[in-house]
């Protein structure tokens, strides 16, 4: 394992600077001024200007070594008094990368500043290869559920310290943490050495695993010693909570809409095969009155409402009214169809801040044109995705879906392939998500 000792021991670094380091308080008491003195912070409530929950995810490997872990230890400490925490301010737990992933401790265990100080103190060090990637993964998954104290509509970030570089892939980490609406920083200090970079799987890492490459997410210290000049800076991006892109997901910030075929040559049991795939897809989104939205229309040669996006704000509710749908059995005019879920169902939220998607389930030719109605849905800024079953035509399909076509039709032969279709479909609205955010 490669230790980077030389930078650390480096001759020109006085003593005292390092003592200085290591042995400074974390006082945030201020000088007097003379001026009278502002309204104190309401220390159990926390600074709630600044709610965030957030992991910090320290290095933990050889790469940083014992003594360099420590002055790590009390500059996380400063960040963490620095902010605010409280029961209604940030909530922080730690998180070490090493051989393997350790959470330390999670956000429902410490809600006052003095706890956090006193747990970060106590870690150990724990060494092996520095894979920052693999703990980053873990952290993006399991770190922020509702059980370990995540709050419902805070901002979810990972503050990523790195010293030197990862010792695995860590872009695929940070896809997964966009996934799951995390928004990932990447403090780096001392940067890889010229002879160093040899070793680096990927030099462009940081941009690849940070929220947005847009220079806010990342941030550079040259070394670990005389950090107290850095700890306000971090502290202002991590309390900046407009900047959070990435707190929207796919999972909560989109509206599908589906279109059920519900002519004769569907049946009563394939229609409930369908209500069942449109329920699984649904699962698998935040719906609430902040969130993810759902709507169904049923068609034949009429058309009918059976929800729209504002009558259900709970998962619950819409698995119900799905649940609930009443199969109608006629004909088959797919494209009046998709011009009057444009119109009535799509219309009244085209200026809300959800991506719009709109699924249209079909069994069969439509006996009127797709086409138009469809370029009108797409131009009107929805994504369509066309899902055919048995005797549906691939030309229709195609005509239906967005663009590229190919990623936007699905087909199967039987009613009883569109369970094995659900991940791939969800898979499909997520990438079409993180695409048009970029």
């Amino acid at each position: 394992v490669l230790t980077r000792w030389a930078s650390s021991f480096s001759v020109t670094r006085s003593k005292n600077t390092v003592l200085e380091a290591v042995g400074r308080s974390v006082s945030t008491a201020r000088p007097s001024t003379g001026k009278r003195p502002k309204k104190p912070l309401d220390k159990k409530a926390g600074n709630k200007d600044c709610k965030a929950d957030i992991a910090f995810l320290i290095d933990g490997s050889y790469n940083i070594g014992q003594r360099r872990f420590n002055l790590q230890k009390n500059f996380v400490g400063k960040v963490a008094v620095m902010l605010g925490i409280g029961t209604e301010g940030p909530h922080v737990g730690v998180v070490q990368a090493s051989e393997h992933p350790k959470i330390e401790f999670y956000l429902k265990n410490f809600t006052a500043a003095k706890e956090v100080l006193f747990a970060i103190k106590e870690l150990g060090f724990r060494g092996g290869n520095s894979n920052t990637g693999k703990a980053l993964k873990h952290t993006a998954q399991k770190f922020f559920s509702l059980e370990n104290g995540a709050r419902k509509g805070i901002p979810k970030i990972i503050v990523v310290f790195l010293d030197g570089w990862p010792s695995d892939d860590i872009e695929e980490a940070g896809i997964v943490a966009r996934e799951f609406g995390v928004n990932v920083f990447i403090v780096s200090v001392a940067k890889p050495t010229t002879e160093e970079l040899g070793m680096v799987q990927d030099i462009g890492f940081v941009d690849k695993a940070v929220c947005r490459n847009n220079g806010f997410f990342s941030y550079q210290m040259p070394t670990w010693f005389g950090t107290t000049k850095y700890v306000k800076p971090l502290v202002q991006k991590l309390c900046s909570h407009e900047q959070m892109l990435c707190s929207k997901t796919c999972y909560n910030s989109v509206n599908i809409g589906f279109l059920i075929d519900g002519s004769s040559s569907v049946g009563e049991s394939n229609f409930r095969l369908m209500l069942e795939f449109i329920s699984n897809v649904a699962k698998a989104f935040e719906i609430s009155d902040i969130g993810s939205k759902i709507a169904a229309v049923q068609f034949t040669y009429d058309q009918r409402t059976e929800f729209s996006f504002t009558d259900y704000t709970t998962k619950e509710k819409v698995l119900s009214a799905i649940r609930n749908i009443r199969y109608m059995s006629g004909g088959t005019a797919t494209g009046d169809a998709i011009s009057f879920t444009t119109r009535n169902v799509f219309g009244p939220m085209k200026d809300g801040p959800n991506k719009n998607f709109l699924l249209v389930l079909t069994d069969g030719q439509s006996y009127d044109d797709v086409r138009g109605p469809a370029a009108a849905a797409q131009k009107a800024g929805i994504t369509v995705f066309s899902v055919g079953i048995a005797w549906a035509p691939l030309d229709d399909l195609k005509d239906m879906a967005s663009e590229p076509r190919e990623s936007h039709t699905f087909f199967t032969r039987e009613f009883t392939g569109l369970e094995q279709m659900v991940p791939d479909i969800i898979r499909a609205i997520c990438k079409d998500f993180l695409d048009s955010k970029q």
